[in-house]
Protein backbone atom coordinates (compact mmCIF):
# COMPACT_ATOMS: atom_id res chain seq x y z
CA UNK A 1 0.00 0.00 0.00
CA UNK A 2 0.83 3.86 -0.72
CA UNK A 3 0.74 4.49 3.08
CA UNK A 4 3.53 2.40 3.98
CA UNK A 5 6.33 3.79 1.53
CA UNK A 6 8.09 6.65 2.67
CA UNK A 7 7.63 10.04 2.00
CA UNK A 8 9.75 10.94 -1.26
CA UNK A 9 11.48 14.32 -2.19
CA UNK A 10 9.05 16.88 -3.37
CA UNK A 11 8.80 17.20 -7.03
CA UNK A 12 10.76 20.36 -8.82
CA UNK A 13 8.62 22.82 -10.46
CA UNK A 14 8.47 23.51 -14.16
CA UNK A 15 10.78 25.84 -15.36
CA UNK A 16 9.01 29.21 -16.86
CA UNK A 17 6.22 29.07 -13.86
CA UNK A 18 4.85 32.21 -12.88
CA UNK A 19 3.36 34.47 -10.00
CA UNK A 20 -0.10 33.31 -10.98
CA UNK A 21 0.64 29.04 -11.01
CA UNK A 22 2.44 29.72 -7.30
CA UNK A 23 -0.89 31.91 -6.12
CA UNK A 24 -3.04 29.09 -7.19
CA UNK A 25 -1.61 26.23 -6.47
CA UNK A 26 -0.86 27.12 -2.22
CA UNK A 27 -4.69 27.67 -1.41
CA UNK A 28 -5.61 25.19 -3.55
CA UNK A 29 -3.55 22.34 -1.99
CA UNK A 30 -4.94 23.73 1.45
CA UNK A 31 -8.05 23.27 0.72
CA UNK A 32 -8.00 19.86 -0.99
CA UNK A 33 -6.15 18.67 2.28
CA UNK A 34 -8.30 19.76 4.03
CA UNK A 35 -11.50 18.04 2.41
CA UNK A 36 -9.43 14.77 1.44
CA UNK A 37 -8.26 14.25 5.03
CA UNK A 38 -11.80 12.81 6.17
CA UNK A 39 -12.46 11.08 2.66
CA UNK A 40 -9.11 9.26 2.74
CA UNK A 41 -9.66 8.13 6.66
CA UNK A 42 -13.38 7.02 5.67
CA UNK A 43 -11.86 5.17 2.82
CA UNK A 44 -8.95 3.80 4.69
CA UNK A 45 -11.84 2.48 7.47
CA UNK A 46 -13.95 1.21 4.97
CA UNK A 47 -10.67 -0.97 3.48
CA UNK A 48 -10.47 -2.91 6.77
CA UNK A 49 -13.96 -3.39 7.39
CA UNK A 50 -14.18 -5.13 3.80
CA UNK A 51 -10.67 -7.00 4.20
CA UNK A 52 -11.94 -8.20 7.88
CA UNK A 53 -15.59 -9.26 6.27
CA UNK A 54 -14.00 -11.02 3.34
CA UNK A 55 -11.62 -13.17 5.71
CA UNK A 56 -14.02 -14.03 8.22
CA UNK A 57 -17.63 -13.74 6.22
CA UNK A 58 -17.55 -13.64 2.40
CA UNK A 59 -14.93 -15.78 1.69
CA UNK A 60 -16.33 -18.95 3.89
CA UNK A 61 -20.03 -17.87 2.44
CA UNK A 62 -18.74 -17.92 -1.45
CA UNK A 63 -16.99 -21.26 -0.57
CA UNK A 64 -19.96 -22.65 0.86
CA UNK A 65 -22.12 -21.49 -1.71
CA UNK A 66 -20.23 -22.87 -4.00
CA UNK A 67 -20.20 -26.20 -2.58
CA UNK A 68 -24.58 -26.18 -2.28
CA UNK A 69 -24.10 -24.99 -6.45
CA UNK A 70 -21.93 -27.87 -7.10
CA UNK A 71 -24.34 -30.28 -4.92
CA UNK A 72 -27.36 -28.88 -6.54
CA UNK A 73 -26.26 -27.70 -10.37
CA UNK A 74 -23.30 -29.95 -11.49
CA UNK A 75 -23.19 -33.22 -9.69
CA UNK A 76 -27.04 -33.96 -10.88
CA UNK A 77 -26.19 -32.89 -14.20
CA UNK A 78 -22.84 -35.00 -14.09
CA UNK A 79 -24.87 -38.29 -12.84
CA UNK A 80 -27.36 -37.72 -15.19
CA UNK A 81 -24.81 -37.62 -18.18
CA UNK A 82 -22.49 -40.56 -17.07
CA UNK A 83 -25.50 -42.50 -16.13
CA UNK A 84 -28.30 -41.94 -17.71
CA UNK A 85 -27.92 -40.30 -21.27
CA UNK A 86 -24.00 -41.94 -22.29
CA UNK A 87 -26.21 -45.34 -21.84
CA UNK A 88 -29.42 -43.97 -23.97
CA UNK A 89 -27.24 -42.35 -26.53
CA UNK A 90 -25.39 -45.95 -26.46
CA UNK A 91 -28.44 -47.87 -26.75
CA UNK A 92 -29.67 -45.35 -29.33
CA UNK A 93 -26.69 -45.54 -31.34
CA UNK A 94 -26.97 -50.06 -32.01
CA UNK A 95 -30.35 -49.47 -32.29
CA UNK A 96 -29.10 -46.91 -34.88
CA UNK A 97 -26.81 -49.93 -36.30
CA UNK A 98 -29.22 -52.10 -36.68
CA UNK A 99 -31.91 -49.91 -38.54
CA UNK A 100 -28.84 -49.34 -41.13
CA UNK A 101 -28.47 -52.58 -41.48
CA UNK A 102 -32.09 -53.95 -42.10
CA UNK A 103 -32.64 -50.85 -44.47
CA UNK A 104 -29.64 -52.05 -46.48
CA UNK A 105 -31.20 -55.52 -46.34
CA UNK A 106 -34.65 -54.13 -47.26
CA UNK A 107 -34.38 -51.56 -49.16
CA UNK A 108 -30.69 -51.02 -50.86
CA UNK A 109 -30.11 -54.60 -51.63
CA UNK A 110 -33.58 -54.72 -53.69
CA UNK A 111 -32.84 -51.09 -55.37
CA UNK A 112 -29.35 -52.63 -56.66
CA UNK A 113 -31.16 -55.42 -58.01
CA UNK A 114 -33.46 -53.46 -59.90
CA UNK A 115 -30.96 -51.04 -61.09
CA UNK A 116 -29.41 -53.52 -62.63
CA UNK A 117 -32.05 -56.26 -63.81
CA UNK A 118 -34.32 -53.61 -65.11
CA UNK A 119 -33.42 -49.84 -65.36
CA UNK A 120 -30.48 -51.04 -66.77
CA UNK A 121 -31.86 -52.57 -69.64
CA UNK A 122 -33.98 -50.19 -70.70
CA UNK A 123 -31.90 -47.72 -70.44
CA UNK A 124 -29.89 -49.24 -72.94
CA UNK A 125 -33.15 -49.97 -75.58
CA UNK A 126 -33.61 -46.03 -74.87
CA UNK A 127 -30.39 -45.62 -76.24
CA UNK A 128 -30.61 -47.81 -79.53
CA UNK A 129 -33.84 -45.74 -80.15
CA UNK A 130 -32.25 -42.49 -79.19
CA UNK A 131 -28.88 -43.40 -81.88
CA UNK A 132 -30.92 -45.22 -84.49
CA UNK A 133 -34.14 -43.17 -84.75
CA UNK A 134 -34.02 -39.85 -83.11
CA UNK A 135 -30.99 -38.70 -84.06
CA UNK A 136 -31.45 -38.93 -88.31
CA UNK A 137 -35.31 -36.88 -87.58
CA UNK A 138 -33.18 -34.46 -86.05
CA UNK A 139 -30.86 -33.64 -88.36
CA UNK A 140 -33.62 -33.31 -90.68
CA UNK A 141 -35.36 -31.17 -88.66
CA UNK A 142 -32.52 -29.29 -87.71
CA UNK A 143 -32.05 -28.72 -91.64
CA UNK A 144 -35.27 -27.27 -92.20
CA UNK A 145 -35.26 -25.32 -89.47
CA UNK A 146 -32.10 -23.93 -90.64
CA UNK A 147 -33.57 -22.85 -94.34
CA UNK A 148 -36.17 -21.28 -92.37
CA UNK A 149 -34.03 -19.21 -89.86
CA UNK A 150 -31.58 -17.72 -92.81
CA UNK A 151 -34.74 -16.15 -94.82
CA UNK A 152 -35.94 -14.74 -91.74
CA UNK A 153 -32.56 -13.28 -90.93
CA UNK A 154 -32.71 -11.59 -94.89
CA UNK A 155 -35.70 -10.67 -94.41
CA UNK A 156 -35.34 -9.11 -91.14
CA UNK A 157 -32.31 -7.12 -92.28
CA UNK A 158 -34.51 -5.73 -95.45
CA UNK A 159 -37.18 -4.71 -93.87
CA UNK A 160 -35.76 -3.60 -90.48
CA UNK A 161 -32.05 -3.28 -90.05
CA UNK A 162 -31.36 -1.35 -93.03
CA UNK A 163 -33.91 1.65 -92.12
CA UNK A 164 -33.12 2.10 -88.81
CA UNK A 165 -29.41 2.11 -89.41
CA UNK A 166 -30.51 5.19 -92.31
CA UNK A 167 -32.75 6.80 -89.64
CA UNK A 168 -29.95 7.05 -87.01
CA UNK A 169 -27.30 8.19 -88.91
CA UNK A 170 -29.20 11.39 -91.04
CA UNK A 171 -31.95 12.01 -88.27
CA UNK A 172 -31.19 11.16 -84.92
CA UNK A 173 -27.64 11.87 -84.45
CA UNK A 174 -27.80 15.43 -85.87
CA UNK A 175 -31.10 16.01 -83.41
CA UNK A 176 -28.95 14.53 -80.42
CA UNK A 177 -25.82 16.86 -81.02
CA UNK A 178 -28.04 20.16 -81.14
CA UNK A 179 -29.77 18.94 -77.95
CA UNK A 180 -26.10 17.95 -76.18
CA UNK A 181 -24.81 21.57 -77.18
CA UNK A 182 -28.16 23.44 -76.00
CA UNK A 183 -27.66 21.31 -72.94
CA UNK A 184 -24.03 22.28 -72.36
CA UNK A 185 -24.76 25.76 -72.87
CA UNK A 186 -27.27 25.70 -69.93
CA UNK A 187 -24.95 23.73 -67.89
CA UNK A 188 -22.05 26.57 -67.92
CA UNK A 189 -24.67 29.27 -67.61
CA UNK A 190 -25.96 27.87 -64.28
CA UNK A 191 -22.70 26.94 -63.43
CA UNK A 192 -21.79 30.61 -63.77
CA UNK A 193 -24.35 32.10 -61.52
CA UNK A 194 -24.33 29.75 -59.01
CA UNK A 195 -20.12 30.17 -58.90
CA UNK A 196 -20.83 34.14 -58.06
CA UNK A 197 -23.42 33.42 -55.63
CA UNK A 198 -21.85 30.78 -53.96
CA UNK A 199 -18.22 33.48 -53.46
CA UNK A 200 -20.53 36.01 -52.11
CA UNK A 201 -22.18 33.88 -50.07
CA UNK A 202 -18.23 32.93 -49.09
CA UNK A 203 -17.50 35.97 -48.31
CA UNK A 204 -20.16 37.40 -46.29
CA UNK A 205 -20.05 34.27 -44.14
CA UNK A 206 -16.25 34.81 -43.44
CA UNK A 207 -16.59 38.37 -42.75
CA UNK A 208 -20.06 38.03 -40.79
CA UNK A 209 -19.07 34.71 -38.34
CA UNK A 210 -15.69 33.51 -39.35
CA UNK A 211 -13.55 36.18 -38.97
CA UNK A 212 -15.04 37.51 -35.15
CA UNK A 213 -15.32 33.11 -34.72
CA UNK A 214 -11.33 33.26 -35.32
CA UNK A 215 -10.64 36.43 -32.97
CA UNK A 216 -12.81 35.18 -29.91
CA UNK A 217 -10.60 32.37 -29.87
CA UNK A 218 -7.80 33.51 -30.41
CA UNK A 219 -7.80 36.67 -27.71
CA UNK A 220 -10.28 35.10 -25.39
CA UNK A 221 -11.03 31.62 -25.29
CA UNK A 222 -7.65 30.28 -25.80
CA UNK A 223 -5.86 32.23 -22.82
CA UNK A 224 -8.93 31.68 -20.62
CA UNK A 225 -8.41 27.80 -21.65
CA UNK A 226 -4.70 28.27 -20.53
CA UNK A 227 -5.86 29.62 -16.98
CA UNK A 228 -8.18 26.79 -16.93
CA UNK A 229 -5.65 24.25 -17.74
CA UNK A 230 -3.28 25.66 -15.30
CA UNK A 231 -6.25 25.77 -12.37
CA UNK A 232 -7.23 21.55 -13.38
CA UNK A 233 -3.74 20.48 -13.35
CA UNK A 234 -3.12 22.12 -10.11
CA UNK A 235 -6.04 21.20 -8.44
CA UNK A 236 -5.65 17.54 -9.69
CA UNK A 237 -1.53 18.00 -8.19
CA UNK A 238 -3.10 18.85 -5.17
CA UNK A 239 -5.12 16.44 -4.98
CA UNK A 240 -3.08 13.60 -5.34
CA UNK A 241 -0.81 15.40 -3.08
CA UNK A 242 -3.26 15.66 -0.05
CA UNK A 243 -4.09 11.86 -1.04
CA UNK A 244 -1.03 10.53 -0.05
CA UNK A 245 -0.83 12.83 3.09
CA UNK A 246 -4.28 12.04 4.17
CA UNK A 247 -2.44 8.41 3.85
CA UNK A 248 -0.31 9.05 6.17
CA UNK A 249 -2.27 10.50 8.52
CA UNK A 250 -4.80 8.10 8.43
CA UNK A 251 -2.16 5.22 9.14
CA UNK A 252 -0.57 7.27 11.98
CA UNK A 253 -4.28 7.83 13.32
CA UNK A 254 -4.91 4.03 12.59
CA UNK A 255 -1.70 2.98 14.53
CA UNK A 256 -2.72 5.03 17.56
CA UNK A 257 -6.22 3.82 17.55
CA UNK A 258 -4.07 0.09 17.55
CA UNK A 259 -2.01 1.19 20.07
CA UNK A 260 -4.69 2.79 22.12
CA UNK A 261 -7.32 -0.11 22.14
CA UNK A 262 -4.35 -3.12 22.48
CA UNK A 263 -3.63 -1.14 25.88
CA UNK A 264 -6.84 -0.78 26.93
CA UNK A 265 -8.46 -3.44 26.30
CA UNK A 266 -6.18 -5.83 24.97
CA UNK A 267 -3.27 -6.27 27.67
CA UNK A 268 -5.94 -5.70 30.50
CA UNK A 269 -7.46 -8.94 28.85
CA UNK A 270 -4.26 -10.70 28.53
CA UNK A 271 -2.96 -9.36 32.45
CA UNK A 272 -6.39 -11.00 33.39
CA UNK A 273 -5.98 -13.98 31.63
CA UNK A 274 -2.42 -14.41 32.96
CA UNK A 275 -2.47 -13.48 36.46
CA UNK A 276 -6.02 -14.91 37.67
CA UNK A 277 -7.90 -17.23 35.14
CA UNK A 278 -5.23 -19.60 34.58
CA UNK A 279 -4.16 -20.01 38.59
CA UNK A 280 -7.77 -20.77 39.28
CA UNK A 281 -7.74 -22.81 36.30
CA UNK A 282 -5.04 -25.03 37.45
CA UNK A 283 -6.39 -24.88 40.88
CA UNK A 284 -9.63 -25.71 39.96
CA UNK A 285 -8.42 -28.90 37.89
CA UNK A 286 -6.24 -29.65 40.62
CA UNK A 287 -8.43 -29.68 43.39
CA UNK A 288 -11.86 -30.47 41.68
CA UNK A 289 -11.31 -31.75 37.91
CA UNK A 290 -8.85 -34.35 38.75
CA UNK A 291 -10.41 -36.13 41.52
CA UNK A 292 -13.66 -35.93 39.56
CA UNK A 293 -12.05 -37.97 36.70
CA UNK A 294 -9.87 -40.25 39.52
CA UNK A 295 -13.48 -40.90 40.93
CA UNK A 296 -15.57 -41.45 37.25
CA UNK A 297 -12.49 -43.62 36.12
CA UNK A 298 -12.90 -45.82 39.51
CA UNK A 299 -16.19 -45.59 38.98
CA UNK A 300 -15.89 -47.04 35.26
CA UNK A 301 -13.27 -49.55 36.23
CA UNK A 302 -15.93 -50.72 39.22
CA UNK A 303 -19.43 -50.58 36.44
CA UNK A 304 -17.00 -52.83 34.04
CA UNK A 305 -16.13 -55.32 36.45
CA UNK A 306 -19.99 -55.39 37.98
CA UNK A 307 -20.83 -56.11 34.54
CA UNK A 308 -18.42 -58.65 33.72
CA UNK A 309 -19.29 -61.13 36.51
CA UNK A 310 -22.68 -60.23 35.47
CA UNK A 311 -22.39 -61.38 32.10
CA UNK A 312 -20.52 -64.73 33.90
CA UNK A 313 -23.03 -65.39 35.88
CA UNK A 314 -25.51 -65.20 32.86
CA UNK A 315 -23.42 -67.59 30.84
CA UNK A 316 -23.16 -70.06 33.87
CA UNK A 317 -27.12 -69.50 34.20
CA UNK A 318 -27.93 -70.35 30.90
CA UNK A 319 -25.50 -73.61 30.92
CA UNK A 320 -26.83 -74.94 33.90
CA UNK A 321 -30.41 -73.91 32.50
CA UNK A 322 -29.25 -76.05 28.73
CA UNK A 323 -28.19 -78.67 30.92
CA UNK A 324 -31.10 -79.15 32.84
CA UNK A 325 -33.31 -78.89 29.17
CA UNK A 326 -30.76 -80.74 26.86
CA UNK A 327 -29.08 -82.98 29.64
CA UNK A 328 -25.30 -83.03 29.30
CA UNK A 329 -23.39 -83.46 26.40
CA UNK A 330 -22.11 -86.65 24.47
CA UNK A 331 -19.25 -88.04 25.87
CA UNK A 332 -18.98 -86.34 29.50
CA UNK A 333 -20.31 -88.58 32.30
CA UNK A 334 -23.73 -87.05 33.83
CA UNK A 335 -22.97 -84.95 37.05
CA UNK A 336 -20.01 -84.39 36.86
CA UNK A 337 -20.23 -80.64 36.69
CA UNK A 338 -17.74 -79.93 34.79
CA UNK A 339 -18.44 -76.46 32.91
CA UNK A 340 -17.37 -75.75 29.08
CA UNK A 341 -14.25 -73.33 28.92
CA UNK A 342 -14.67 -70.34 27.02
CA UNK A 343 -12.17 -69.38 24.50
CA UNK A 344 -11.73 -66.85 22.20
CA UNK A 345 -12.31 -68.61 18.98
CA UNK A 346 -9.07 -66.09 17.20
CA UNK A 347 -6.70 -67.35 19.54
CA UNK A 348 -4.19 -70.41 18.73
CA UNK A 349 -4.78 -73.43 21.63
CA UNK A 350 -2.72 -75.92 22.45
CA UNK A 351 0.95 -76.16 22.24
CA UNK A 352 0.39 -74.35 18.89
CA UNK A 353 0.18 -70.75 20.79
CA UNK A 354 3.00 -68.40 21.09
CA UNK A 355 3.71 -66.36 24.01
CA UNK A 356 6.48 -63.84 25.20
CA UNK A 357 7.77 -66.15 27.58
CA UNK A 358 7.99 -69.00 25.36
CA UNK A 359 10.18 -68.74 21.86
CA UNK A 360 9.56 -70.96 18.91
CA UNK A 361 12.47 -70.22 16.34
CA UNK A 362 15.50 -71.71 15.58
CA UNK A 363 17.82 -69.16 16.93
CA UNK A 364 15.94 -68.30 20.57
CA UNK A 365 15.67 -72.41 21.19
CA UNK A 366 17.71 -73.47 24.28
Amino acid sequence: MDLEKPPGPPAAAPAGEGCLVVAIRVPVRIVALVLVVPVRMVWDALVVAGRFLNGTLLRPLGRALLWVGRAVFVWPFVGLWRYVLVPFGKGLAWLGKVLAWLGKVLAVLPAIAFYRHVLTPLGHGAVWLYARVLTPIGHVLAAIGAGVRAGVVWLGRCLVVVPSAWLYRWVLTPVGRAIAWCVKGLVWLVATIVTGIGTGLYWIVRILLVLPALAVWRRVLVPVGRVLAIVAREVGDALGHAWRVAGHISLAVGRWLGTLFRWVFVEPVRWVYRRVLTPVGHVVRDTVLRPLGDAARAVGRATGQALAAARVSVRRARADFRRMLLGEPVGEPVGTGKEPQLTHRREPTGPEARTLGSSTTALTKD
